[in-house]
């Protein structure tokens, strides 16, 4: 089959052998990939988590139909449209737990579809369970013109949030983000924009913040932070390493909490799917939730699709049509 593979000179388009399924694993036909920002550091070489390497077939996002079932994989059957995450789904065809599979809504296309796994469970994971975000809070989204950004905007919305704010350093992203439901958007680069949070939460703070920014922003994060708030930090577009106020951070009591799919074992992560399912999923089958898909590529031009990603001009998703 073809695949996008990281080899011994780059990350090329070359022929591997079909996956077949073990144990809990289901083969999956892929139809689209969703393109996503920690797929240009393995397309570089690095590796994420227990992944990359010569040798890795990249992607970590698909849909397709289910093509073969392990032994021990349950809740499906051959011909079921999935959409799913997991290693190696820049390919014709991709394994992964069945538990790490969502089903497309009747309505839904394949290119809709490739946008939503890794968007879902991730922000669904970070804004209401480990966020806590109740109906009549408030909350900022570091980095939301990203896809996963854009659906925390939603599902706060969806929670029924007071105040939804998101930050984009992009004038043209930040304009649009109120399509997705934020109703304030603000520049992180801009050293005042702690005061436009304070001033829109009568000075107390938001009650959440989703951080995929970090870096230099963490101080302010501090401080945009009400007393007995959350700060769920699950990226570091603006770097690994920060100067941080243990003093505000204790003064303000806030819950700081790092999360990350890469050393979640696979019970953890099929419980992450589950409570996707029981809580938001009519809201996705109505489509309330869901994400812009700024451009798809045939999968034989991936390398042009990897230069576009790489240039972070696009608003909400690219996908992969295989």
């Amino acid at each position: 089959m073809k695949a996008f593979v990281y080899g011994t000179t780059g990350a090329v388009i070359t022929d591997v052998a079909k996956p077949t399924p073990k144990g809990t694993q289901v083969l999956v036909k892929v139809q689209a990939c969703g393109m996503n920002r920690a797929d240009l550091g393995m397309i570089a070489g690095h590796v994420h988590g227990a992944a990359g390497g010569v040798g890795t077939v990249l992607g970590m996002e698909f849909t397709g139909e289910v093509a073969e079932l392990g032994p021990d994989a349950t809740g499906w059957k051959i011909g079921d449209r999935v959409m799913g995450s997991g290693p190696g789904g820049y390919a014709e065809y991709a394994v992964t737990d069945y538990g790490r599979l969502l089903p497309v809504p009747a309505s839904m296309n394949y290119e809709q579809a490739a946008s939503l796994t890794l968007a879902l469970t991730t922000m669904h994971n970070a804004v209401v369970t480990i966020g806590g975000l109740q109906a009549g809070q408030s909350l900022l989204v570091q980095g939301a013109s990203s896809g996963v950004g854009l659906m925390a905007l939603q599902i706060a919305k969806l929670k029924g949030a007071k105040l939804v704010a998101g930050s984009s350093t992009d004038a043209a992203r930040r304009a649009r983000l109120s399509e997705c439901g934020a109703d304030l958007a603000i520049d992180s680069s801009d050293p005042k924009w702690v005061e436009q949070i304070l001033k829109a939460t009568d000075g107390k703070g938001v009650d959440v913040i989703i951080d995929q920014v970090s870096g230099k922003t963490a101080n302010q994060n501090l401080a945009a932070t009400k007393v007995l708030g959350r700060i769920v930090n699950l990226g570091s577009l603006g770097g690994t390493h920060g100067d941080f106020d243990f003093d505000l951070h204790a003064a303000r009591r806030i819950s700081y909490i790092g999360v990350t799919f890469r050393t979640r074992s696979i019970e953890e992560i099929r419980e992450i799917f589950s409570r996707v399912k029981q809580d938001i999923w009519p809201a996705v089958e109505s489509g309330k939730l869901k994400l812009p898909i700024d451009r798809v590529f045939p999968f034989g031009d991936i390398a042009k699709a990897v230069e576009y990603m790489s240039a972070n001009k696009h608003f909400g998703k690219i996908v992969l049509k295989v």
